[in-house]
């Protein structure tokens, strides 16, 4: 009894087409002649085609006879056929001498077959026992006639997509009954970039599955699996469906689109986005609000919008980009496009600054310091400055007493850049610190304040006594030393003023000695009168650091 198989192959196209691409594989088969005759290039079955098996040969002559062998696979060598076939009519070709041929097979079990073929040409030259280069598969085949996905255009308000159909099934042994499958195939349903659901066939052979997309384009396909109902059976892939999403329009808004951010802070920008759909604008939830800086590939921060389609944003300053864009939502969406929003993230490096001073006698103020920064991305203003501040406690009410240059020499990170002032001050008791007010680049810094102060001095009550006075006499001097605390004068105690003689004629004094306070600020010391004379007084030698010279005081003595 003849039997029919059908091998794996893949779905013809055309016939012609098919029967070219087969004349490329195994190397064909020749003749018993050695002058010529028939070639074997293929021998297969056809997925799209159960029950018939397929030759593809040629001849100098016309093919008058095709037979087909088939033997079950595990079978051993020598052992009967399983059954053959010869009723082979040509498919494809100009003519008999070369084509496509196809017959169909009966077999009484379903497995694969291994396959022989015998050629015989018009001329006598036969070719016989010629392997086919695959063994036929005489299976079950389960096939989707009538793929169905609704709807064919999801768009943002009818998102899943619902896939049906019919599993057939066709016995090679009955091709021309078709019949639903059993109940329990699985059946894969792909829609493109690795998606994939798994559906299930009911008594009737119908299933139904979901799937929301992924993407805009999809490329839907389904294939039945084989099960115990169906052991070994093949299941044909569907033709492609192409389904395309509708991506609607999307806006938001947004807080602030420029951040101007010191070195290692972190700004906020807040909004709202929407998407537009056929009930009008609404809320956009769990969509990605993201910060796109100068390397488009770098992400500068990152949120997703909660169910109200609001959204929060934090932009830490490691990223700087002066010309950004604000985005909601992320390419190849398949239900909304993609919102832009200009956006500006300035960052300002961190500076490093130091200062110190010292206030003389004469209410001299000496300044000094330095300035850097450390980021490879930063640089100094053309003209950089620093701003000396003063303030009586030293925590505020700062005022700026000058405008000092920095001196820039290198231009470089981690490098100092000086700074260094002179000059006369009337602020004798202050807290003094300097200010780089920065730029767009560099970040504001201040050095720590520190405290410089000399108190005003002077002597009161001052005299020379007594007057006159003997000539080797003593000459006792009275007066009090007191310094200036705010408003208010005070004691010295412990200075030493400095005593001076001018004698009558002349016009210049002598330092004659120091005199000494008591907790008072007394002044305590005499001095022998020789001549008539001018003596002073003055706190000009020891005046520490926190003191100002005072102004001399006279008394002039006549000595007998």
């Amino acid at each position: 009894m003849r039997r029919s198989t059908f091998l794996a192959a893949a779905t013809a196209a055309t016939a012609t087409a098919l029967s070219a691409s087969l004349f490329t594989g195994l190397p064909p088969a020749q003749a018993d002649s050695a002058d010529g005759g028939p070639v074997l290039s293929y021998a297969e079955g056809w997925f799209s085609a159960p029950g018939m098996f397929f030759v593809t040969a040629h001849s100098d002559s016309p093919l008058t006879r095709i037979t087909a062998h088939f033997y079950p696979l595990d079978a051993p060598a020598g052992d009967p056929e399983a059954g053959e076939t010869e009723d082979f009519t040509q498919y494809s070709g100009q003519d008999a001498s070369s084509g496509v041929w196809r017959a169909p097979v009966h077999l009484a079990d379903l497995g694969d077959y291994r396959v022989t073929v015998d050629l015989l040409d018009a001329s006598g030259a036969t070719l016989t026992g010629a392997p086919a280069r695959y063994p036929l598969r005489y299976e079950t085949t389960l096939t989707i006639p009538d793929l169905t996905a609704t709807p064919t255009v999801p768009d943002y308000l009818h998102q899943r997509v619902s896939v049906s159909g019919t599993v057939l099934a066709t016995d090679p042994r009955h091709p021309e009954d078709s019949v639903p499958a059993a109940a329990g195939v699985p059946v894969g349903i792909g829609f493109g970039h690795g998606g994939r659901v798994t559906a299930t066939t009911a008594s009737d052979g119908r299933f139904t599955g979901s799937f929301v997309p992924t993407q805009q384009s999809i490329e839907l396909t389904a294939a039945p699996e084989a099960t115990d109902s169906y052991p070994g059976a093949t299941g044909l892939l569907t033709p492609e469906q192409d389904l395309h999403t509708v991506q609607a329009p999307v806006r938001f808004s947004a807080s602030t689109h420029a951040l101007n951010l010191k070195q290692g802070t972190t700004g906020t920008v807040t909004g709202r986005a929407e998407i537009r759909t056929t009930s009008g604008w609404q809320p956009l939830p769990h969509t990605d609000i993201r910060v796109f800086g100068r390397d488009p590939d770098l992400v500068a921060g990152q949120t997703t919008t909660d169910s109200r389609g609001l959204y929060t944003l934090r932009v830490p300053s490691d990223s700087p980009a002066p010309t950004a864009e604000l985005v909601a939502g992320t390419d190849y969406m398949p239900f909304q496009q993609v919102a832009t929003e200009p956006f500006s993230l300035h960052v300002a490096y961190t500076t490093h600054i130091e200062m110190d001073a010292s206030l003389d006698d004469d209410s001299a103020l000496h300044v000094s310091g330095y300035l850097y920064y450390e980021d490879f991305r930063a640089h100094w203003p053309a003209k950089p400055t620093v701003t000396l501040q003063y303030s009586k406690d030293g925590r505020s009410g700062w005022k700026n007493a000058a405008t000092l240059p920095i001196k820039v020499r290198y231009d470089k990170p981690l490098f100092e850049e000086d700074f260094a002032r002179t000059f006369t001050t009337p602020i004798n008791n202050a807290y003094w610190r300097a200010r780089f007010n920065g730029n767009p680049d560099l970040a504001t810094t201040t050095s720590k304040p520190v405290h410089r102060y000399r108190y005003a001095t002077r002597i009161i009550g001052f005299h020379a006594s007594p007057d006159p006075v003997r000539k080797g006499y003593p000459i006792r001097f009275t007066g009090t030393l007191q310094y200036k605390d705010g408003t208010t004068w005070k004691p010295f105690d412990g200075g030493s003023p400095a005593l001076y003689f001018r004698p009558r004629g002349s016009s210049a004094y002598r330092l004659v000695s120091d005199l000494g306070t008591d907790r008072h600020g007394h002044l305590d010391g005499m001095a022998l009168a020789k001549q008539d004379g001018t003596w002073a007084v003055a706190f000009d030698r020891q005046t520490w650091d926190h003191y100002l010279k005072s102004a001399r005081v006279t008394d002039y003595v006549d000595v007998r």
